[in-house]
């Protein structure tokens, strides 16, 4: 399978950034790896790189971490949905998190993502993301 073009991680732990990072990179399933420390600036990355409808550096997918300062995942999640749907990548986003809180697991339920997993992120989970979400059907 090609590699997808891009990736973006957003994550207020930079080690976790780092680590995810480095994942994908030894993995050789993404092109480009962009990194948001909260959800601001993750809009503000896809306004910068999603500008033209082919940009090889708009995401094809996003994960998400769930609780972050400033802009946390839920509140990124509802902003995106408010941006004219023309500046919204075709994208899989896929929710990260350390909580199987049945609060937060219900709040997921609604909201425009392709799945959630709990952290850490490991090769299994990102082939499965790949395998369902990037495999072309037969």
């Amino acid at each position: 399978m090609p590699p997808i073009s891009c990736t973006l991680l957003v994550d207020d732990d930079d080690t976790t950034n780092y680590l995810n990072q480095r994942l994908l990179q030894r993995m050789a399933v993404t092109d480009t790896v962009l990194v948001a420390g909260n959800g601001q600036e993750a809009l503000d990355l896809l306004h910068t790189h999603c500008e033209q409808a082919a940009s090889p550096t708009c995401p094809t997918l996003i994960l998400l971490d769930m609780k972050m300062p400033r802009m946390n995942g839920f509140e990124f999640l509802r902003a995106y949905a408010r941006r004219p749907p023309l500046q919204n990548p075709a994208v899989v986003i896929i929710m990260l998190t350390t909580s199987l809180n049945a609060q937060d697991v219900a709040r997921m339920q609604d909201l425009p993502i392709a799945g959630f997993l709990t952290k850490p992120l490991t090769r299994d989970k990102i082939e499965h993301i790949l395998h369902e979400h990037f495999t072309p059907p037969l």
